[in-house]
Order: structure tokens, then sequence, then C-alpha cells
């Protein structure tokens, strides 16, 4: 018994909950009277998880992604490349708990690309690190 709620915490924890999570103060407005489109392309394409995350699996169609190659938990641009991945249709709410799975603002950055079919989509990206030179973290 104690195992499965440690493996029911583990899945909320990590999947539905915002504790450990601040989102930044400059995050984009989310129209909340729009149909959003997301392209995911690693654990978003299991509808587990996205039942987990948003609280509902939801359908999802086959997309490709031009220009990008995935990389681990992250795409990157590459000329003549394409990622294979899908398409779900979250509404503002849904969208909303995707930034907090994905940690929107802190690890991932949420922008727009285009599809291989021409229509656009929100897609999760890896932000990259923040490096400070070392004469930054010396006071003169």
């Amino acid at each position: 018994m104690a195992l499965l709620v440690l493996v029911i915490g583990y899945l909320w924890l990590t999947f539905a909950s915002s504790f450990g999570y601040n989102p930044p103060g400059d995050m984009p407005a989310i129209d909340e009277n729009a149909s959003h489109s997301v392209f995911v392309y690693g654990t978003l394409t299991k509808p587990w998880v996205r039942w987990l995350v948003m609280g509902r699996a939801g359908s999802s169609e086959p997309a490709e992604l031009p220009g990008f190659k995935k990389d681990k938990l992250d795409i990157k641009p590459v000329d003549g490349a394409v990622t294979e991945g899908e398409v779900i249709t979250v509404n503002a709410d849904e969208l909303r708990a995707l930034d907090r799975y994905e940690r929107l603002g802190v690890r991932y950055e949420r922008v727009e690309v285009t599809l291989q079919d021409g229509r656009t989509a929100w897609v999760y990206r890896l932000m990259e690190p923040i490096l400070l030179e070392l004469s930054d973290e010396i006071p003169d």
C-alpha cells in the first residue's frame, strides 16, 4: 500500500503539481477563448502522460516538423532535417498544464513553428543555459 501511495505521489508531483514551479513574470498571455495546437515529439506523444498532465489523453494526429532534428529531450535546427511527432489540440487550461509540466520559462520555452503541412503549432524547446562571464562574477 505504501508503495502505491509513493508511486501515485511521484506521478502527481511530476506531472500535475505546481509545487516547485514558479513561472517567470514575463510569460506570454494565453488566449482563453482559443484552441491551441501543440506539436509533441517526446513523452507527450504517450496518451497516458497527457492524461496525467492535462486530465485527459485527447486525440493526436501524426505531424512532421521540418528544419529540426530530435536530440534527446530537445529539437535542434538542422537544415533538411524533419522531426516526426504528433499534434494535439488543447484549451487554455490544458496549455497552462503543459507549460507547468515542461517548466516553461525555467527549463523549456514555447515557440510557434510551421509544420510540414503548413499549419502552425506551439512546440517546447529546451532553453539555452545562461552563461555568465567570469568578469561579471568578480566585483571591481
